[in-house]
């Protein structure tokens, strides 16, 4: 797959699309992107979200509740007696019922001979504000992503990236699949196969959710590619594994920052960026929820993507 093909495919679809930003309150002064979907937990609908000042990516995970107001749609409020994590782009999933957050936890360089690292983190939501930590992915790679399937077992996505080796590049989707939760391991994702039929070399891309529907395995996620000036272009995609699980049998872009709203962006190189945060299906109709530009959070209405 390539964007340059997807993103043409993409732009002949003249299906109605209708985009929406999200407000969040209680945290003014700072930005709110790369959201979750909205999920239950405690009898509240939330939105968990990366929360940052624009000049700045030292983060926080936060967590919002719909608010109750006369205002119009898409307004969500701090609950302000909830954690907050120490980690960017979060993502959920449960397994037997119980509610996990992830997110990228991001060690700084201090030094000019030190390098800026990141993981994945995965905790057990107890409660909004009891957080038990249970795993943390291998250095350097970001986007684990987690589903339990209707047996019980975990398909596990990961996404190794190092351009000075064979596996991963600048980023590719591997994918595991695991008996039980607790089989889990750093020696488990090392071994996960890389999908067929994915990123170009110099593209790349990673999961950001995983749906089964109907039997088959789709993942909701990215691909991105860097312009000539270097400037970074992320999509919003689906991708559609292969009954064997070894590779990606469909491709297709479902949004770009040209669906959305126009807005304000963390850098002049990342103007153009969309990064899925989740999908919530309704009816003959889907909705998106994403990052826009490294800056706002918005929703995107489009027709159901899984239906031909």
């Amino acid at each position: 797959m390539e964007v340059k093909e997807l993103l043409e495919a993409h732009r002949l679809d003249k299906s109605p699309r209708q985009a929406e930003k999200l407000i969040f309150e209680g945290v003014d002064g700072f930005d709110v992107y790369n959201i979750s979907a909205p999920f239950e937990f405690s009898g509240l609908k939330i939105i968990a979200g990366r929360v940052e000042k624009t000049d700045s990516e030292d983060s926080r995970i936060c967590f919002f509740s719909e608010a109750d107001t006369e205002k119009s749609a898409g307004f969500w409020r701090l609950i302000e007696e909830a954690s907050q994590l120490k980690l960017q782009d979060p993502f959920t999933f449960t397994v037997n019922q119980q509610r996990f957050i992830g997110g990228v936890e991001v060690i700084f360089a201090e030094k000019v001979d030190e390098k800026t690292t990141w993981r994945t983190i995965v905790y057990k939501m107890e409660s909004l504000s009891a957080f038990e930590r249970i795993f943390e992915g291998p250095w350097g790679m970001k986007d684990l992503r987690f589903k339990q399937i209707p047996d019980g077992s975990i398909l596990v996505l990961t996404r190794p990236q190092n351009e000075n080796k064979k596996k991963g590049g600048r980023g590719k989707i591997g994918l595991v699949h695991l008996k039980s939760f607790s089989d889990l391991s750093l020696e488990v994702i090392d071994k996960a196969l890389l999908l067929e039929n994915q990123f170009i070399d110099a593209e790349w891309g990673g999961a950001n959710e995983i749906h089964f529907i109907d039997g088959r395995i789709w993942i909701l996620g990215h691909i991105a590619n860097f312009d000539r000036a270097g400037n970074r272009h992320y999509y919003s995609a689906l991708y559609l594994l292969s009954e064997d699980r070894k590779s990606i049998q469909f491709s297709k872009i479902i949004a770009e920052r040209k669906d959305f709203k126009d807005g304000k962006s963390k850098r002049s190189d990342l103007i153009d960026v969309v990064f899925s945060g989740g999908l919530i299906l309704d009816g003959k109709y889907a909705v998106i929820y994403v990052g826009t530009s490294d800056a706002e959070a918005q929703s995107l209405k489009i027709l159901n993507p899984f239906i031909k």
